[in-house]
């Protein structure tokens, strides 16, 4: 038993101890001090922030393979609409080749003409890219009469009002998947916005005119141009009776 301190004072240079009844001699030891653990805690902190946790992958879901979760994300657009350049003329010509002298033995346009209207009048053509590679095609240009003739498949008259519709053709690789009527409407959208042109022109064979019908071409009878033995048909179509194409112009 420890004497009493009741009565005794303190003495001069020694810790006051606190007394513990009845607990094992361990818990006697001094506490620390305040002011260490503070330093303590700081020095955790600090260490956190200077090694933090590396964040773990995200975990990729079954059955996609790893060669498509690793593509890049800045490529070319995966569609496009937009107008011609002459850097376009030479896909545009390998795909109208295809399309028309397998099918009549002539073409609308050739590589000089294509040429020749993306220089005069680019703004009044379309193309349809896919990743950069241009898939459908249209290629317009001005004319200045009420009905076509020999000379509208040559010439590009810059204050006319009309807008002849010289060639429209797909790739064959994507032909089928409603491709034709997505761009020709886009086309219409397009001229629909330039408000100097009031009309829309073009010749088709007799067997297409239900396609044009559709988006509000009429029939004005035979064409006067004829190729070797074909003929065709010449329709008409005014922009003046479609507002909301000249409102909305998103091509």
């Amino acid at each position: 038993m420890e004497p009493s301190m009741k009565g005794q004072k303190r003495p001069l240079g020694r810790p006051w101890r606190l007394k513990v009844l009845g607990g094992p001699p361990w818990l006697r030891r001094p506490l620390p001090k305040l002011g260490h653990l503070r330093e303590a805690a700081v020095a955790r902190m600090s260490m956190q922030s200077t090694n933090p946790p590396k964040p773990k992958a995200p975990h990729q879901p079954p059955g996609i393979p790893k060669s498509l979760s690793c593509q890049r994300r800045h490529t070319l657009p995966a569609s496009e609409f937009r107008c011609l350049t002459l850097e376009d003329a030479v896909s545009a010509f390998e795909i109208e080749r295809e399309a028309f002298i397998s099918v009549l033995g002539i073409c609308p346009l050739y590589l000089d003409e294509i040429r020749y209207f993306l220089t005069l009048c680019p703004e009044l053509s379309l193309g349809w890219f896919e990743e950069g590679c241009l898939v459908a095609f249209i290629i317009g240009s001005l004319w200045d009469k009420e009905r076509l003739t020999q000379e509208s498949l040559m010439l590009h008259r810059p204050g006319g009002h009309i807008a002849h519709l010289h060639v429209l053709a797909v790739h064959h690789a994507f032909r089928q998947q409603g491709r034709g009527p997505i761009l020709l409407w886009r086309y219409l959208h397009h001229l629909g916005s330039r408000l100097a042109v009031h009309r829309a022109v073009l010749m088709c064979e007799d067997v297409l005119v239900p396609f044009y019908e559709r988006f509000g071409f009429h029939t004005m009878g035979p064409c006067a141009i004829s190729m070797g033995s074909l003929t065709f048909t010449e329709l008409h179509c005014s922009l003046r009776n479609y507002p909301f194409l000249r409102r909305s112009s998103g091509c």
